[in-house]
């Protein structure tokens, strides 16, 4: 791309940033299989609706191979049916596209799906994992976002699709991985009060959280059969404490004695491209950090 274009993108990007006309903030986050948002931001997504905002995830793959015993067009059904459980349950949307679970790659026309849907959503925060994750699919879900965090703007790029005003402020979930680097959390959300409800998201995903994610780790056997039972077995396995570098920021956002409490946290980092917001701005994109 031109010179002339990329620094219209930059001016484009560090104009006043301005919330949707609707007064609401607009919450896109992308996942690669249907549960994946859940995991990683689905505290956050209770406090944005709690405080009268939208928020849509979507699964970029229809999880049609995450299972060890169903695939293909009937365990997308299923997984779809989960997802769309999981957004009623949290009181979000959920939209899951009709792409092959374990096949995606960064191609031109997904990158258009993303496109599109950042557009739809009138987004003014996208979330995604970083291109660093161990699955290929996780990987180029952030890729794709990655691919698509500048050509939102431009109209000739998918003209099909009013291209946005503003460049959202594109964040990465929180991860383990240390190559190239490791994660930053520049903006961290307590959960500690709506952890319950994550759980309750989780739990909407029965075919990952009680039978395929167990049975990978070795654990199927652990998992309870009772309904109220399994889903304390699963707060245990998905209620880890704040790492060092996640309490550090969480110091910094709601104050040391604050901190010091908080048993569940969710972290995101922001990246290079896109809007890249002061702390203030990150203050009014995550009006709950107070």
């Amino acid at each position: 791309m031109c010179r002339a274009a990329w620094l219209a993108g930059l001016l484009l990007s560090a104009a006043a940033w301005l919330p949707a006309q609707d007064g609401k903030l607009h919450v896109i986050a992308f996942g690669a299989h249907p549960d994946d948002c859940d995991q990683q931001a689905a505290g956050a997504a209770v406090k944005f609706r709690a405080l009268g905002h939208a928020v849509k995830f979507v699964s970029v793959t229809n999880g049609d191979a995450g299972h060890q015993t169903m695939g293909g067009g009937a365990l997308a059904k299923r997984r779809r049916a989960e997802a769309e459980e999981s957004g009623r349950r949290l009181g979000i949307t959920y939209e899951v596209l009709d792409n092959h679970d374990g096949e995606l790659l960064p191609s031109l026309a997904v990158r258009e799906q993303i496109i599109r849907r950042i557009r739809q959503w009138n987004a003014d925060i996208v979330l995604a994992p970083r291109p660093n994750d161990y699955h290929p699919d996780h990987r180029y879900t952030g890729v794709l976002v990655q691919d698509a965090a500048y050509m939102v703007v431009v109209p000739n790029v998918c003209p099909d699709t009013p291209p946005l005003r503003k460049n959202p402020v594109f964040l990465y979930y929180e991860d383990r991985f240390q190559k190239p680097a490791p994660f930053r959390p520049d903006a961290v959300v307590d959960i500690d009060d709506v952890f319950e409800q994550k759980m309750d998201a989780l739990d909407a995903h029965v075919s990952q959280f009680y039978e395929w994610l167990p049975w990978v780790d070795g654990r199927l056997a652990e998992v309870p059969k009772d309904a109220s039972e399994r889903k304390r077995w699963l707060a245990q396995v998905y209620g880890a404490a704040p790492t060092p570098a996640v309490r550090r920021a969480l110091e910094k956002w709601y104050g040391a004695e604050h901190a010091a409490k908080v048993r569940h946290a969710e972290a995101f980092e922001v990246c290079e491209y896109g809007h890249q917001p002061s702390d203030a701005e990150l203050r009014r994109l995550f009006p709950m950090l107070k």
